[in-house]
Parts: C-alpha cells; sequence; structure tokens
C-alpha cells in the first residue's frame, strides 16, 4: 500500500558502544545461534536431506524448506526485536509463494542476511538460496548450512563456474519446487577503492560511471535467467540502504547497528525482460543498475527511497514463539546426545556425513523412482 509521506527515519541513533551488557548479550545470542545450529542440522540433515531425498526430491526441499525456516527466522527476530533494528521496504508490494530470481547491489558482508527480514513476511524464508563464493563453504559449521540449503559456490572463474552453475540451476526448475534465488551481480562488496577501479575501467571502455554501484557482471545473472526462465514467476530488484554506517557480521550479533535498513523493490514480471539474448540480458542488467545508483543518490540525499509504503511489521509473539520452539527442541537434543548411546552415535555419523558431503560437494539430485527408472531403461537398451 502506498502512502503520500514519506517515513520518517530516527537520526538519533547514529552508533552504539560495545559495553559490559552488549557484550554478554552478544555471546549469548552468539552461542544461542551456534548451538540451535548445530542440533538442527545434525539431526535434522541426514533425514530430510538424504533419507528423505532418496524418495522424493520435492518433498524433501519442501521439508527442509519447513524445518530450517524455523532455525533462519532467528535472524529477523535478532535485528529486529532484540537489536531493535529498522527495515523500512519501499517499492513494489509483493505476494507471497512466486518463485522469483533476485538481484541485489552488494554494499557490506551481511546484504544477504537482510534479504531474510522480507522473505520471512512473504513465506518465503526456507527456500532463499544464494549464490556465493566458494571460501564460504569452509566456514564451520555455517558452510554444513549453506550445502543443505543448496547454496551454489563460485570460484569466481567463468571457466570453472559455468558448468557447475548451469548444471545445479537445473535442479531448481520444478515449479512445484519453492524458490528464491538470490544473485549479487556486482561479484563483492562495495568500497571506495573498488568504486574508483570500476568508476576507471567504465570510462575506459565506454560503460557507465556508476557512484553507488560497481558495474554489474552479467554472466551469472544470465546464467540463471535462461536456465530458470520457464518456471520464474519474476524479477525482484533490490537496492539495500543502510543508516547511518554499513554493518558487519559482528555488528549485526553485538547488536551495534544498523539502527535502518532500508530496502527499495522492483517487481518486474519475467515476460516482460523481453531480451532473450546473453547481449540483451546484459544491457537490461546494466539499466538496473543505472537506476540503483540514481536510487542511492536520492537516498543520501535525502535519507529514504521513493515510492515509501506502509510498514510490514513483524510479529514480535511469533518470533518469540519460533525462538522458543527451535531453543526447546535444540534443549532436547542436547539433553539425547548427552544421556543417550544411540544418539552419541547418530550424531557422530551425522558429522561425517555432513563433513563428507560438504566438503566433496556431494548432493543426490535424483530420488530414488527416477534412478530406478533410469537403471531399467538402460538395462533395456543393453539386452
Amino acid at each position: 500500500m502506498d502512502v503520500s509521506t514519506p517515513l520518517q527515519s530516527d537520526n538519533t541513533q547514529k552508533h552504539k558502544s560495545l559495553g559490559p551488557i552488549r557484550l554478554m548479550r552478544g555471546v549469548i545470542c552468539l552461542a544461542v545461534f551456534l548451538s540451535t545450529a548445530f542440533m538442527f542440522l545434525v539431526y535434522f540433515a541426514p533425514i530430510v536431506t538424504l533419507s528423505l531425498r532418496l524418495f522424493s526430491l520435492h518433498y524433501s526441499r519442501k521439508a527442509t524448506s519447513i524445518i530450517f525456516g524455523f532455525w533462519l527466522a532467528l535472524w529477523p527476530f535478532l535485528f529486529e526485536v532484540i537489536n531493535g533494528t529498522k527495515v523500512v521496504f519501499y517499492g513494489d508490494d509483493i505476494p507471497a509463494n512466486e518463485r522469483v530470481l533476485l538481484i541485489a547491489n552488494h554494499r557490506t558482508e551481511v546484504d544477504w542476511m537482510y534479504l531474510w527480514d522480507l522473505a520471512l513476511r512473504k513465506g518465503s524464508l526456507g527456500c532463499i538460496k544464494y549464490i556465493l563464493k566458494s571460501s564460504l563453504m569452509k566456514l564451520p559449521l555455517f558452510g554444513w548450512g549453506f550445502h543443505i540449503l543448496e547454496f551454489i559456490p563460485v570460484e569466481r572463474k567463468w571457466e570453472i563456474d559455468e558448468p557447475v552453475m548451469c548444471q545445479r540451476l537445473s535442479t531448481f526448475r520444478n515449479p512445484r519446487d519453492p524458490l528464491w534465488l538470490a544473485v549479487f551481480p556486482e561479484g563483492t562488496d562495495f568500497t571506495e577503492a573498488k568504486c574508483k577501479k570500476s568508476q576507471a575501467y567504465a570510462a575506459e571502455v565506454g560503460l557507465p560511471v556508476l557512484k553507488n554501484v560497481l558495474l554489474p557482471k552479467a554472466r551469472g545473472f544470465c546464467a540463471c535467467l535462461q536456465t530458470l526462465r520457464g518456471s520464474l514467476d519474476a524479477v525482484y530488484d533490490l537496492t539495500i540502504a543502510y543508516k547511518h554506517q554499513c554493518p558487519t557480521f559482528m555488528d549485526n550479533v553485538f547488536g551495534l547497528g544498523p539502527s535502518e535498513v532500508h530496502i527499495h523493490i522492483q517487481r518486474i514480471p519475467v515476460g516482460e525482460i523481453i531480451p532473450a539474448s546473453d547481449e540483451g540480458a546484459s544491457a537490461w542488467l546494466m539499466d538496473k543498475f543505472k537506476l540503483k545508483d540514481h536510487l542511492l543518490s536520492y537516498f543520501t540525499a535525502n535519507g529514504y527511497f521513493p515510492e515509501s509504503r506502509a510498514d510490514e511489521q513483524l510479529s514480535s509473539f511469533k518470533c518469540t514463539m519460533n525462538f522458543i520452539l527451535v531453543v526447546s527442541l535444540t534443549a532436547v537434543f542436547a539433553y539425547l546426545t548427552l544421556y543417550s548411546n544411540w544418539a552419541k552415535a547418530y550424531v557422530a555419523l551425522s558429522c561425517i556425513y555432513l563433513a563428507s558431503v560438504t566438503y566433496l560437494r556431494v548432493q543426490p539430485e535424483q530420488d530414488l523412482g527416477v534412478l530406478i527408472s533410469t537403471f531399467i531403461s538402460k538395462k533395456q537398451s543393453t539386452e
């Protein structure tokens, strides 16, 4: 719903200091997030991503999105309820339950985490996936989660990444599977040094010189669009800005910032992205980043984006109930792990499984029925 007046920002909350209480709270939050992530992964991942996946890839993904969506909802709860970060949305209101490709500017290392605030409001939190640099898959524990949630790692070398991306993207074509696939076409987070380098290259080759974003790299976006075009409903063009500083991961954990996150949304039906060629899609993407550059200049001058709309507030009650559920299940799993030898053995095997499939990037792409049919057809063809 559109409103005629711009949303007012809180200009008094510029920076919070890391005092003893905030430090202790941050340590507790980090401990809760790590312990709940570990227990959810070791107890649920082998069931939903191995056992269930052998029989139905669709229902495996559905179960994964529901179960791990409960855990992911802890982050918007941390941002908006515990830390008091104000998340403000502008532009198009978007419907729930769409299969979409998201493109966004990359201001800082945690931009991707604030997409969870939007996805939670639209009931799509568990099905959001990212294309991310492969080094992040090596993070302890979080790398396991990235693999189970089917994030797509890239080396930033197109000759290596292209076949991997196309193969992984082809498994997401089923329109029954919920999907929010997020891409950051700049390929890295924005800094002044990177901006100057990008501007120099743009001037040299005759491309637009952008002040607030880097030149987008179109190959990954084009691969996503071409592979998934027939199964997507829309592309969401997101422009993200922060007040009064760009946050880091630890800023989020300790509640030091940001005071506000502003997200402008443009929804483009896939059918309106006329160019089917890579060249046409690249030009379309460049136009979108020129618009992002103008939007961010507007934000810098005014403290808000145009096209403001009424706030979509998270329900503190629902977030709190979700938090209690996740922590309670973690407590039960911890008790079983401590006092049951069977549970200890299960956890040990689960850790071996998670470490192995993440390191080897093993992902069962077909359910048992498809594998049996393939085996029978091959056997018949040889007879």
